[in-house]
C-alpha cells in the first residue's frame, strides 16, 4: 500500500511540471547535422517551433537576426543574463549563447511544441527548470566522418576544426545522459526516426492524462 501511494504521488508531482506541449532539446557534435534534421522537422511538423537562441558571435553568410539567432553585443547578452532572463547560457568557442526564459515559457500560450538546440551544458540546465523536458542526442557515425563534414562545410579554419573534434569527443560522452540517441549516418533515417520520437511522446500516459482528463476521469482513471 505504501508503494503504491508513493507512486501515485510521483505521478501528481511529474503532472504539476508538464506542459500540455512538449519540449524537445537537441544536443550533437557541431557537424553532425543537427542543424539540417532540425529545419527538415520544423517543414514536416508545423505544430513545433524552434527556439531561437542570444548568441554573441557575428553572423555567418545567409544567417538571419531572429531567425538563425538573436545576434546582440557582448554588453546586451551579459545585461540580460544578469537580470536572470536566461534560462540557460554557456560560453562556447569563446562566444557567449543563451536561451531566454520567455520563449520557452509560452509554449503552452502559442499551442507548439518547442525544440532548443544547445549543448549538454544548457541541456542539463534546462532540464532542471523542466523535468519534463525530452532530450534527444545526434551523433556522428564515426570522428573521421565528422572531421569530413566540417571541411566540407567550409566554414572554419582546420585549427578551429581540430577544436571543434577535440570538444567533441568529450561531448558524445554525454549521450547516455539523453532519452533518445539517433545516429546520422543516413540523413532520411535519421529524419524518419526523430519524427517516430515526436509522434510516440504524444502518446505517452502523462501527456495522454492532460489533454482527455474528463475522459480519464470518467474510466476512473484519475490522480
Amino acid at each position: 500500500m505504501e508503494a503504491k501511494t508513493q507512486i501515485n504521488k510521483d505521478y501528481r508531482i511529474k503532472l504539476i511540471y508538464m506542459s500540455n506541449n512538449n519540449l524537445f532539446i537537441v544536443t550533437a557534435p557541431s557537424g553532425s547535422g543537427k542543424s539540417s534534421l532540425i529545419k527538415a522537422l520544423l517543414k514536416d511538423n508545423k505544430s513545433i517551433s524552434l527556439s531561437v537562441s542570444y548568441t554573441t558571435r557575428k553572423p555567418r553568410v545567409g544567417e538571419r537576426n531572429g531567425v538563425d539567432y538573436y545576434f546582440v553585443t557582448i554588453e546586451d547578452f551579459l545585461k540580460m543574463r544578469n537580470n536572470n532572463e536566461f534560462v540557460e547560457w554557456a560560453e562556447v568557442h569563446n562566444n557567449f549563447y543563451g536561451t531566454h526564459k520567455s520563449f520557452v515559457n509560452n509554449r503552452d500560450v502559442k499551442n507548439n511544441d518547442i525544440v532548443v538546440e544547445i549543448d549538454f551544458q544548457g541541456s542539463d540546465q534546462i532540464k532542471n527548470y523542466y523535468p519534463d523536458a525530452i532530450r534527444i542526442f545526434i551523433l556522428p557515425p564515426s570522428i573521421e566522418e565528422l572531421r569530413n563534414r566540417l571541411i566540407l562545410r567550409a566554414l572554419d579554419s582546420m585549427e578551429v576544426i581540430e577544436r571543434r573534434l577535440s570538444v567533441a569527443k568529450s561531448e558524445i560522452m554525454h549521450a547516455k545522459d539523453y532519452d533518445y540517441v539517433i545516429i546520422n549516418s543516413d540523413f532520411n533515417l535519421a529524419l524518419s526516426e526523430i519524427n517516430y520520437i515526436i509522434k510516440s511522446t504524444k502518446l505517452r500516459f502523462q501527456y495522454q492524462y492532460l489533454k482527455n482528463k474528463n475522459l480519464f476521469n470518467k474510466l476512473g482513471i484519475a490522480y
